[in-house]
Order: C-alpha cells, then structure tokens, then sequence
C-alpha cells in the first residue's frame, strides 16, 4: 500500500541487498519510494570515514535505514569477536556522524537482541538493556550495535538529530544464510535435515543442550516493522521489534524434523555453547508507538522458509 510519506523522499538503505535488506527494499518500493540507494560492500567500506562522506555527497538522503551488520551465529561470533565489534561500531558510528553533518532528516539505526544482559529476565522490555553485561558469546557484536542508541540518544539531546533505535529479534525466512559455519539457528537446522535425509543418514548434531529459548521473526514482519517505524517514530527510547512467543531450541529442532520430514534422531553436542539462556521480548512499545505487531505464524513462517530452500538447495 502506498503512502505519501515515502513520496519524494531519497533513501538511504545499507545493507539492502541482506536478507533482510532486499525485503525492506521491496516493501519501500511498494510503499512509494522510486528514489532508493543501495551500497554494495565491494564499492564501498562503511567503516572507513572518508568512504562515508563520498557515499552522503553522491546519495544526499533524506532518510537512512542502517541495516549492514557483520554477524553469525554462535560459532561465528566466537571466531570473529574483535573484527564483529570493530567492523560494527565503526560502520555505525561513522554512518550517524556523516549523517548529521549533511543534515539527513531521519536516520533509523538497526540494533540487536544481543545487546540485552544475559540474564534478563523475561520478556525482554526496553529499559532492562542495562541492567547487565550480553551474553559472552556475542557481547562484543551486541555491544557495538548497543553504541548506535547511545550515538543516537546523545545527538538528539545535543543536536536535535531525529534517530530511532530498533531491536529485532532473530530473523529467518526466504533467502536467509544457510551456511554451516556462519548461519543462525533456523537454517542451519533446515539443512542438516535436508542433508541428512539427501545421505540416508540417521542422526543430525546439533549445538548446546537445547534447553535454551529462543524468539523467531520472519522476515517479511521485520521489515513492516521498520518501514512503519521509519514513518510514525520520532522518539529516542529503543524499540523492541519481535512477535512475543519463546520456543525452545529442542521443541525447534523437533518442530523442523517434523516440517522437513526428517525422522532420525537428534543428537546434541553439550560440549559445545547454548548462549543466552531466554530470549522473549515484550513488543508492547512497537504496538503503541507504530501499530506493528507480527503476523505470520512460527510454524506457516518455517514451511515458507522450507519450500525456499527446497526449491534452491542445489546452490548451496
């Protein structure tokens, strides 16, 4: 559905040839943007200072959506715990900074469920963010994200700069990451199932005990989510962006057997991390502020993700 707020607007979308990011892109366009930009990593090196301010003088956005992140799952953010929170902070230090010296109208920053201690207790509200150190894991990725709200709070009140703070939870859908080494829980899980099955093998391994709990967005929410926010928020307070539920990693794993139809065993390596013990957020602020509020289901979100992958599998 179109709306006038998108019209003659120039926007800005980092990341937005991601997972997420192309989603977002859509949505604009069928929203109303025509004039969106869109940075590719090889052209150019947000971290980098100088590249930024090419990148504002040759777009001169209106509004920015700051998607690019580097991140993975457990075993990701373990290998790459100083390049996660250099490559991060930097990105989006440097992204709000260009932004209020070239005068951008609106600038919607992307953080993440990883910023919040690793025991908070559930739901997860907006004003426990510091009430203790992330979860060990990630912190350093989750903490370099929670800098864009202290950059973004700090130059509203000096400034007067308008930049929002946005908390998805974990995304998965069509077109996610299905790498083994770098994916996030769902789809690494759809592949072992699929790769088990293609092998005639009979058991699947996967990290942790399964005991830990989990809150899943599907893409295509989170993205109605930001774009409304982009429109009809204009506050400082960071804003939790999720669908309300938790699951269990063993319920999610058995739940994906099931949906794939793989029927062997799931064996769980308990050498290996869980990471945070809960995660479940309390989306009452995103409801109030801008009417989101999620729509697709876990399991009608799993069996789209699933006849994607099917369908492309042979290019992994």
């Amino acid at each position: 559905m179109k709306t006038k707020f998108w019209q003659n607007q120039k926007v800005l979308v980092t990341g937005g040839a991601g997972f997420l990011g192309r989603i977002v892109v859509e949505q604009l366009r069928a929203r109303g943007a025509q004039d969106i930009f869109v940075p590719r990593s090889r052209e150019y090196d947000l971290c980098r200072e100088s590249v930024v301010q090419t990148l504002y003088k040759k777009v001169r956005p209106d509004i920015v959506i700051h998607l690019a992140a580097v991140v993975g799952g457990i075993g990701a953010n373990q290998a790459n715990l100083g390049k996660f929170f250099y490559e991060n902070l930097m990105m989006g230090t440097q992204l709000i900074e260009g932004a209020r010296k070239v005068g951008v109208e609106k600038f919607v920053a992307i953080g993440t469920i990883c910023a919040y201690p690793k025991f908070t207790k559930v739901p997860f509200k907006e004003e426990d963010l510091w009430d203790g150190y992330p979860e060990e894991t990630n912190a350093p990725y989750g903490l370099a994200k929670k800098m864009l709200l202290v950059q973004s709070q700090a130059y509203r009140q000096q400034y007067g700069f308008n930049s929002i703070y946005l908390l998805p939870v974990n995304l998965y859908g069509p077109g996610d990451n299905f790498s083994l080494t770098t994916s996030h829980v769902i789809p690494a899980l759809i592949r072992k199932c699929f790769e088990a099955m293609k092998r005639n093998e009979g058991t699947i391994t996967v990290w942790g005990t399964g005991k830990p709990t989990r809150e899943f967005l599907y893409v295509e929410d989170a993205a109605r989510g930001i774009i409304l926010a982009a429109e009809r928020y204009d506050k400082s307070d960071p804003v939790n962006i999720g669908a309300g539920f938790e699951i269990s990693i063993r319920d999610l794993a058995q739940l994906i057997a099931r949906l794939t139809g793989f029927k062997g065993k799931i064996v769980w390596d308990k050498v290996k991390p869980d990471g945070q013990p809960r995660r479940c957020l309390d989306t009452s602020r995103a409801y109030q502020e801008f009417g989101f509020k999620a729509k697709i289901g876990l399991e009608d979100g799993l069996k789209k993700t699933i006849r994607w992958y099917r369908k492309n599998s042979n290019s992994f």
